[in-house]
C-alpha cells in the first residue's frame, strides 16, 4: 500500500498560549504572552472571556499568518469590535480563565506541523 502521509502516532501538539494583546483594524494582529512558536497556516480558536472584551472573537477559528515570534495575524476587520484590554483586578471567571489561544488544526495543504513537533516539551 502506497504511503500517503498518515502516521500511525503524529506528534502535533502545539501548546495553548496566552493573549496579551489583540489590535482593531483591516487586519486583527493577536500578541502573546510569549513565544508562541507557531507557524503560518495553523488554525487556531480564540478563547476570550467577557472581561477581556472583544468578545467578537470569542469561540472562532482562523488560520494565522505569522508575523513574529510573539505575534500573528487573523483575517478579520476588528475595527468595529469592542477593545482587547486584560483587566487589572482579578477576574470574575472560574479559575481566573484567561484570554488564550488554542491550536486546533493545520491547512492540509502545508501540514508541516503534524510531522514536526515545533514546540519545546514544556516539563
Amino acid at each position: 500500500m502506497p504511503y500517503y502521509g498518515a502516521l500511525t502516532n503524529p506528534i502535533f501538539k502545539p501548546a495553548v498560549r496566552d493573549i496579551a494583546a489583540i489590535s482593531q483594524g483591516l487586519i486583527t494582529q493577536v500578541t502573546t504572552t510569549f513565544a508562541h512558536s507557531y507557524l503560518t497556516g495553523l488554525i487556531i480558536r480564540l478563547v476570550i472571556p467577557p472581561d477581556f472584551g472583544m468578545i467578537q472573537l470569542d469561540g472562532t477559528v482562523w488560520t494565522i499568518t505569522v508575523t513574529g515570534d510573539t505575534t500573528f495575524t487573523i483575517p478579520v476587520d476588528s475595527t468595529n469590535f469592542d477593545q482587547f484590554v486584560v483587566p487589572t483586578e482579578a477576574v470574575d471567571q472560574p479559575l481566573g480563565t484567561p484570554a488564550q489561544v488554542t491550536p486546533v488544526g493545520e491547512q492540509s495543504s502545508i501540514l508541516t506541523q503534524s510531522f514536526v513537533n515545533v514546540l519545546t516539551p514544556q516539563f
